[in-house]
């Protein structure tokens, strides 16, 4: 039936914002996610762009920052923990062009084209070079537990974490946003881990995770690839001191913390001994008895008691696997 005029202009009203009303804001669309390398090869030629280039004597990392952007970081001597001298490293700016990931860093910055594996161009002397695609792999990924080992998760369930589930795509994976239901005092810690390909994300938006020690120091998990390795990017004990060396590999190839923890000492309520860290990432020392002044904002308070091992989750799809650790007295 057709309505009265005045009729539908009263339910017309009712439905539009009052004068001066501020419209309802869209929400704000998340950054694209890819969790295993068939979907994010399907958004694009990003991802197999992205990696690391190495020579004799020189290494670089291109690093994906969605929208067909991209950021050249050249180390002389070559890759971070293989050859790279600790020099300044030089960045250049670049972009998708057709297939390839082109750089043009104009008067005394390198140029340079990434296309089939190869990383071809000139450095700001003019020099040539042509590296080649390498695909690193962490010494320890798989690493066996030991004689005295306690098994946190091997695949098979999640019984020793508080709340742990699988990675909800039905892998045999531990999801990050859970802690150990045991405590622990001092002990050697190993876990490999899964950073998720999010070229979009920013600062603690890009894959965040972290593992703390007794629920009190964070190693922190991030996807930190070619960046400058701060603190509270993926190897700093967060907000306490920056990995001697940015280890961190490209997302999605796995990689390994092993970490020798030494508890603060007490007596009584006043602490005589600060903790102690030694990490390797990706089998190389990026902290060497390092003694914590202190836990981080997200940490508990400092005690002589022991505790848990949490893996952070707040918020980004970050995965585990293999993780074992070996108490001490």
């Amino acid at each position: 039936m057709k309505l009265p005029l005045l009729l539908t202009l009263a339910l017309a009203t009712t439905l539009l914002p009052a004068p001066g009303a501020d419209a309802p804001k869209a929400a704000k669309p998340k950054p694209a996610t890819y969790l295993t390398e068939a979907d994010a090869r399907a958004a694009g030629p990003d991802f197999d762009l992205q990696g690391e280039y190495a020579d004799a004597g020189l290494g670089a990392q291109i690093i994906a920052l969605g929208d067909s952007k991209f950021r050249l970081v050249l180390h002389a001597g070559g890759l971070p923990g293989a050859g790279w001298d600790k020099s300044a490293k030089t960045e250049v700016e670049g972009a998708l062009d057709g297939m390839k990931a082109g750089f043009k860093g104009g008067e005394g910055k390198p140029s340079a084209e990434a296309a089939g594996g190869l990383l071809i161009g000139k450095d700001g002397q003019g020099k040539s070079f042509k590296l080649v695609k390498v695909f690193r792999q962490s010494p320890t990924l798989g690493a066996k537990p030991p004689a005295g080992a306690k098994v946190l998760f091997d695949g098979s369930d999640c019984d020793a974490f508080a709340g742990g589930h699988f990675d909800e795509q039905g892998r045999k994976l531990l999801a990050a946003g859970t802690k150990t239901k045991d405590s622990f005092g001092s002990f050697t810690l190993h876990a490999d881990f899964l950073l998720p390909f999010k070229p979009l994300g920013r600062g603690q938006d890009r894959g965040n995770s972290g593992v703390y020690l007794q629920d009190r120091y964070e190693v922190q998990i991030l996807d930190s690839f070619g960046l400058k390795g701060a603190n509270n990017e993926c190897g700093g004990i967060y907000t306490k001191k920056a990995p001697d060396v940015n280890m961190c590999l490209p997302p999605l190839v796995w990689q390994t913390y092993d970490i020798d923890y030494a508890a603060a000492e007490f007596d009584g309520d006043k602490k005589t001994k600060p903790a102690r860290v030694t990490v390797k990432h990706n089998g190389v020392v990026i902290h060497d008895q390092f003694e914590i002044s202190g836990p981080p904002g997200g940490g508990k308070p400092e005690a002589a008691t022991p505790g848990p091992i949490q893996l952070q989750g707040p918020g980004n799809p970050v995965f585990y696997r293999n993780i074992w650790v070996v108490p001490k007295k």
